[in-house]
């Protein structure tokens, strides 16, 4: 199996990792990440979130984030956007696209948000129809893709079925999501394979977490199928509260070092990441959770 020449990586730290911390993180802090990230030359930056700030404190002032940034030519700015109140916030705000979340599992989605995936799905329709009227270009994640705290496993025909509705309703990209980080190599291939069959291989990319130590491994399988997008965080920043013992997002470092070893372009600077990674992971008072951190670091 040959392997891509080029992979984007997509650099969901600044959100999907920091969401998840019980910590005030100021919006201080929050900028001066996003801009050591832009500074090591990821493409793509999740640096926000427009949620209720009720059910997500973390992602609070992400318009303040995005109005203090410093934007580098090249580099998207992204923000999740669950709904249109979501969507029009980021819109004020100027980032460059946004993204909306779905989930492969039903048990996940009722308990998540009351209702069924169909639903789920139907509930973006407005904002993916408003996003292509003002040129707006959406990602859609989907969660749960290799298992579910509440179902188990979860078929990948079920996976396809929900990132085929979403390219259909517009997402120009869809993220593979392993929300708690069970997945093994070969089931991560089987998934990949199984979507790709309904969405093209080049509008795919995963997003694993490393709960079991398999993150890297399954998105080396990935590489393998095909897959050309990455989604990691810096210092392996996250966790999953759905997920006993979720260490978190696979580190872009750790990714970062991988790609460089298999020949893979990134446009990532190795050296810049780690001090990212390093900046943050002071700031919340703790050790990277990437390994090659630790190792570069000493």
């Amino acid at each position: 199996m040959s392997l891509p020449a080029k992979v984007k990586m997509v650099e969901v730290g600044p959100r999907d990792g920091l969401q998840n911390e019980k910590q005030e993180i100021s919006v201080a802090t929050r900028v001066a990440l996003v801009d050591r990230l832009s500074a090591a030359g990821l493409p793509v930056i999740e640096a926000g979130s427009f949620v209720s700030p009720k059910w997500v404190p973390q992602m609070a002032a992400s318009e303040e984030v995005l109005a203090a940034i410093e934007r580098r030519p090249g580099i998207t700015y992204s923000a999740l956007t669950p709904n249109m109140k979501g969507y029009e916030r980021a819109l004020q705000a100027r980032a460059d696209e946004v993204a909306v979340f779905g989930a492969a599992s039903e048990s996940f989605t009722q308990k998540n948000i009351n209702c069924s995936i169909a639903e789920s799905l139907e509930r973006f329709r407005p904002l993916l129809e408003q996003a292509r009227a003002d040129g707006i270009r959406v990602r859609g994640y989907v969660s749960c893709v290799l298992g579910c705290p509440y179902e188990g496993d979860i078929a990948p025909e079920k996976v396809a079925e929900v990132s085929a509705a979403l390219l259909q309703m517009g997402c120009y990209e869809i993220s593979l999501g392993d929300t708690i980080g069970v997945g093994t190599p070969e089931a991560a291939r089987k998934m990949v394979e199984t979507v790709a069959a309904c969405v093209p291989m080049e509008k795919l990319a995963v997003h694993f977490h490393d709960t079991y130590g398999q993150a890297l491994a399954n998105i080396y399988a990935a590489l393998q199928a095909g897959v050309t997008v990455v989604d990691s965080a810096v210092a392996g920043l996250g966790g999953c509260p759905y997920a006993r013992g979720a260490s978190g997002n696979v580190a872009s470092e750790d990714v970062l070092y991988m790609l460089n070893g298999l020949d893979i372009d990134t446009g990532v600077d190795l050296h810049k990441l780690v001090a990212a990674g390093n900046f943050i992971s002071a700031e919340l008072g703790r050790e990277s959770n990437s390994r090659v951190a630790r190792a570069i670091t000493g």
